[in-house]
Formats: C-alpha cells, sequence, structure tokens
C-alpha cells in the first residue's frame, strides 16, 4: 500500500524584524514584560509583500528540496487565516501561478487558523494515499500584522509573518503515520477576528469598531490551549503505543512559551526533545511549525527518519496531532 511521506520542509520569513524595544515605542508595554509573559523577542514584519508572496518563496525552496520540478507537483493547498483577498482568487492559486503552474493543477485554501499545517498534512495524506495525487506541496503562510490592531497590547506583541513548506508525496518509507484533528466551534468568540465577513460586512462601522483586527481573550485561551493540546499529545501517543521517549522531536505551535513548558512538562518531554523558535518569530498561525520545523532541519538536528510529533492548538478552536518519520534528504546532503 502507497504511503505519504514528508520528503522536504522550507520556509520564508521576510527581512524586516519588530523587536520589543520597537513595540515599547508604540503601546504601553515592555521587553521584560513580553518576554516574561511570552517569550518572544521579536518578530519578522512583511511590509512590501503579500501573504502569497511569502508562501511563494517557501513553496519554490520545498519543491527543490524535494528534488523536483514545479510541474511534478500536481495540488497546492495553502492554509491562512490572512489570505490576500478575503474571498476570491485563493492564496493557492496566485502561488500556484507564481510557481509557473497556471494550468491544470488543483489549488485551493483552508482556514484553520493555527492548526492550519495539521489540517493540511491530513488532507496531503489521504489525497496520496488514496492515489488521486502523486506530490502535494502544502503551505502555511500568513501576513498577520495585516490583521493586527498596534493599538492593543494584548495582541500586537503576539505574531508575526512568515511561511513554511512542505511536499508530501508517495513513498514506503519514512511515512506519515498518524493525524489527528478536531474542533469545538462554541467557543470561537475567544480568539477571533470578527470583521469583513458576512456576520460584520466591511462598512465605516466595522472599521471604526476595529471588527476588521484579531481579538482574543487570552487568559481563557491560555488555560483551554493547555489542557487540548496535552489531550490531543497523550491521544495520538496512546493510539500508536508509543511514549514520550520514542519520539526524536517534539514539535508545537509557537505561541507561547509558558504554553509550550507547561505542556512540555506535563507530557515529560526533555528540553532537548522540544523544538523552540517563538523567541525569534513570535506566532505565525498556521506557519508557526514548519518553520519551527524548518530551522530544527537547518540546524542539522532533524535527519531522514526522526520521528517527529507536532501539535497544534488555534482559533474555532482548532486542534490537531501529528507522528511522522522525516522522509527528506539531511539538510547537509542537499
Amino acid at each position: 500500500m502507497t504511503k505519504a511521506s514528508l520528503i522536504s520542509i522550507a520556509s520564508y520569513v521576510p527581512d524586516d524584524v519588530l523587536t520589543n524595544f520597537d513595540l515599547e515605542k508604540m503601546v504601553e508595554t515592555s521587553d521584560e514584560w513580553i518576554v516574561k509573559r511570552t517569550g518572544i523577542k521579536e518578530r519578522h514584519i512583511a511590509t512590501s509583500e503579500i501573504t502569497s508572496d511569502l508562501g511563494s518563496k517557501a513553496g519554490r525552496l520545498a519543491i527543490s528540496r524535494a528534488g523536483l520540478q514545479a510541474s511534478q507537483i500536481d495540488a497546492i493547498i495553502c492554509a491562512t487565516i490572512s489570505p490576500d483577498h478575503l474571498c476570491m482568487p485563493s492564496t493557492a492559486c496566485k502561488i500556484a501561478s507564481n510557481l509557473g503552474l497556471n494550468f491544470g493543477i488543483t489549488a485551493f485554501d483552508i482556514s484553520a487558523a493555527c492548526t492550519g499545517f495539521i489540517y493540511l498534512l491530513e488532507l496531503a495524506k489521504a489525497l496520496v494515499e488514496s492515489g488521486a495525487k502523486k506530490n502535494v506541496l502544502i503551505i502555511g503562510a500568513e501576513k498577520l500584522s495585516s490583521i493586527v490592531n498596534y493599538e492593543d497590547r494584548g495582541t500586537c506583541i503576539l505574531f508575526g509573518d512568515g511561511a513554511g513548506a512542505a511536499v508530501i508525496s508517495a513513498s514506503n518509507e519514512n511515512e506519515i503515520l498518524d493525524v489527528h484533528t478536531a474542533s469545538d466551534g462554541t467557543q470561537g468568540e475567544l480568539l477571533i477576528t470578527p470583521g469583513c465577513g458576512s456576520a460584520y460586512p466591511a462598512n465605516e462601522k466595522m472599521l471604526h469598531d476595529k471588527l476588521n483586527f484579531i481579538h482574543m481573550a487570552g487568559n481563557e485561551v491560555f488555560k483551554i490551549a493547555v489542557q487540548t493540546l496535552t489531550k490531543s499529545v497523550i491521544e495520538i501517543l496512546e493510539h500508536n503505543n508509543l511514549t514520550s521517549q520514542d519520539i526524536d522531536f517534539f514539535i508545537p505551535h509557537q505561541a507561547n512559551i509558558r504554553i509550550i513548558e507547561a505542556v512540555k512538562q506535563r507530557l515529560d518531554f526533555s528540553d532537548e526533545q522540544c523544538v523552540l523558535t517563538v523567541a525569534k518569530y513570535g506566532n505565525t498561525s498556521s506557519a508557526s511549525i514548519p518553520m519551527a520545523l524548518n530551522d530544527a532541519y537547518e540546524d542539522g538536528r532533524i535527519k531522514t527518519g526522526s520521528v517527529l510529533l507536532l501539535d497544534a492548538f488555534g482559533g474555532g478552536f482548532t486542534w490537531g496531532s501529528a507522528i511522522l518519520k522525516f522522509g527528506g534528504k539531511n539538510f547537509n546532503e542537499l
């Protein structure tokens, strides 16, 4: 039976950096407070690029690292909550065009917030293992600076811009072992971008009330995230008869260092197992996990066959976990 394997990983971040000291000049906050509460020191901001630009650059590199030509990609799926356009065209369609894939390729977006990359893995796995597609490019891309209110110190300190991409291909080794995804829409108001949709259409009042920006009830989200992320990992490990000791690297969504530390301790992961990038990127939503995965890959930690556990929680609420063996070449062999 054909299996699906993640055969390459790549990321892209824009050049401009917004530090905590920069934010001190914009809102009532401090570097010390931000680092203590979130672990974030800086985040990258796209000033001249849009979401499809970020995704295209990460996607192009992922295709190259997979040893493929762009023409060999059968489908592009992009996870984003900050698309180029509200309705259409999809960011994935624009990425396809940027990559020169203008005819005959399946391309669409999904919206699963910070869990987006886990959802992408599940979709790509199903497409490849069913035989419908052979090589699927999945991309988490976000320009969150476009939906952040830089007068709201509770949210503007958290988010950054960037993109991460991977190629999922048919293979009989180093496969994606398991993916679990879930949702609970009853508490969606706790983390929401209210405006510009059919609930609050674009008009002067909506803009005046700043409903086009991210709104978050931080304390409530924190508590739910820790409980849900922990439960999700326990379930997927038990389902696959594994323990934390069987995992080479735990790559959680990079939202807040306190959430990550709480989950890590409850699940008995060591510092060496846990991949952390929140300090230099902040929360990049759907791009968070592939960006962290790429950092660990480029510094030589993740190698062919490394067993990875991914875990995310995001607005919706959505959450999910995945266990996979890395199927790409070692970075020093590219």
